[in-house]
């Protein structure tokens, strides 16, 4: 640690009663601004140059603002490992041999931050979690460099490493300052392309040959607009999650004074520390996320239809389509943007044998590598394990019910659509505020004696659910259904002979 670098965060940790380690990740943040700005006006001609600064700054963080030496230590194993194991190691298995490794290398960390215990201490697990993203990927996007066009999917094909990038590159790729504690993590692909400018090429569609706008002969575009927007909404939800967790607050659920209310109050105040929690990443990935665009790797290229420039590329949240979400999907599915998306290319299609659909073993096998990527708290088990139940269930659920408040053809909502929509947000935030408890009590005791306060409601609404899908009544709605199909098409072709 550079001398006297804690004192000011020492200072301020007195005042408003958080932890240095705490304040210094959101200096980081911030600081990560301007080091950014200062990143995109390095010559686009030399890329190494551009790496080497990366290096250097996240080498700033890690042993100048946190005095991780250890830390950096375990980032450097695990890289070399992946990079040695995506090296020497040919043929199939070397993806998951990598993934092993990595997994492994990072439960030695988790299991030490749970012996340690300290919430309020950065340590490196946070950044090791963001590599193991990277560093599986890549080493997927080498083996898939070794396979023919023919065996890839578009997106394998797009990602595909041909040969392994030179050891500066991969530096710069695996410190990449913006994203380094907190993500979002993102591909080899993407990094390769933005270090080499050609992410910033015009479209190639002919009606679309325009350029975005860019301050002198620099190729990364402006961006100080959108950067700026994502700086001020991660500045609010931080403070809205401070003023909220004063009154939202892990320990409060376990205490008498949780018990002072009625059934209905507590899932309330449960379905509130839901919400409170996810304020905190709301406001770290919208920083993150915004240091990223300024540096220029959020660029993504022209929207077609409103014909704008797109900052999205790294987006890892999207926190309105969550707190209205009406299903699983929409919940889950804008949560961790980067993540879910590392889990559904890396993990969820990677189990599922070639030529075949992904089941529910695919979804469990995803939501457990979830579970052990967060680390060995039970929360984590209980929280993902039974979101897999819940997505299965509400899968089930959608198609059974939602067709009774459509047309017969499925395309036109009937007056009825309101109270299905209406009563689906209540089940889906609900049933997430029991699921997501876990996640944030994170010990047995805890959540077990949490969950009896508000009687396990949404394990035995699962439970009732599976019930019904194998009973008779699964089975009289879908005659239901299928008759109304069928009355429809009737009375379609008989319109179409009159």
């Amino acid at each position: 640690m550079l001398p006297y670098i804690n004192t000011p965060f020492l200072y301020l940790a007195n005042i408003i009663g958080a932890s240095p380690d705490e304040l210094k990740l959101i200096g980081s943040f911030l600081l990560s601004y301007p080091l950014a700005g200062v990143l995109k006006r390095i010559p686009d001609s030399r890329p190494w140059q551009k790496n080497s600064y990366i290096i250097a700054v996240s080498l700033f963080y890690l042993v100048g603002l946190f005095d991780l030496w250890d830390g950096l230590r375990t980032l450097f194993i695990s890289s070399a490992g992946a990079y040695a194991i995506a090296t020497f190691i040919q043929g199939p298995f070397m993806p998951w041999i990598a993934f092993v490794f990595l997994m492994g290398h990072m439960s030695v960390n988790h299991i030490h931050r749970m012996y340690v215990n300290d919430p309020g201490l950065v340590d490196i697990t946070g950044a090791q979690m963001v590599l193991i993203m990277k560093l599986s990927a890549f080493c997927w996007n080498v083996h898939d460099g070794a396979l023919s066009e023919a065996a890839l999917t578009d997106l394998q094909k797009e990602r595909a490493l041909r040969k392994l990038p030179p050891l500066l590159d991969f530096a710069g790729y695996v410190l990449f300052f913006p994203s380094l504690f907190a993500g979002p993590a993102f591909d080899y692909a993407d990094y390769a392309r933005y270090i080499s400018t050609t992410m910033f090429d015009s479209p190639t569609n002919s009606d679309q040959q325009v350029k975005p706008p860019t301050r002198k002969l620099r190729r990364i575009p402006r961006s100080g607009t959108p950067a700026t927007y994502k700086a001020i909404q991660g500045l609010i939800w931080i403070f809205l999650f401070v003023k909220f967790s004063a009154k939202y607050y892990p320990t409060y659920y376990a205490s008498n004074e949780y018990m002072k209310y009625g059934f209905f109050r507590r899932v309330f105040q449960l379905y509130m520390l839901g919400i409170t929690t996810r304020m905190k990443y709301y406001g770290v990935w919208s920083l993150t996320e915004g240091s990223c665009i300024l540096s220029g790797i959020g660029f993504n290229g022209l929207d077609p239809k409103s014909k704008r420039w797109r900052w999205d590329r790294l987006r890892n949240v999207k926190p309105m389509h969550i707190e209205l979400a009406q299903n699983s999907h929409d919940f889950l599915g804008y949560w961790n943007i980067n993540t879910n998306l590392w889990l559904r290319n890396y993990v969820y299609l990677r189990v599922t044998p070639k030529g075949k659909k992904p089941g529910f073993a695919a979804s469990m096998a995803t939501f457990v590598t979830s579970a052990f990527w967060h680390g060995f708290y039970p929360g984590y088990y209980f929280a993902f394990i039974l979101a897999a139940f819940i997505q299965t269930v509400a899968k089930e659920a959608r198609r059974l019910f939602r067709p009774f408040f459509m047309s017969s053809d499925g395309k036109v909502p009937l007056s009825t659509k309101r109270y299905y929509d209406i009563a689906t947000f209540l089940i889906t935030q609900l049933a997430f505020a029991f699921t997501v408890a876990p996640f944030v009590l994170l010990t047995l005791s805890t959540i077990l004696l949490v969950w009896s306060r508000v009687y396990f409601y949404a394990i035995i609404g699962v439970a009732l659910c599976l019930g019904f899908f194998n009973s008779p009544g699964k089975a009289y709605l879908a005659k239901h259904l299928k008759a109304r199909v069928q009355k429809s098409t009737v009375a379609q072709e008989g319109s179409k002979h009159m």
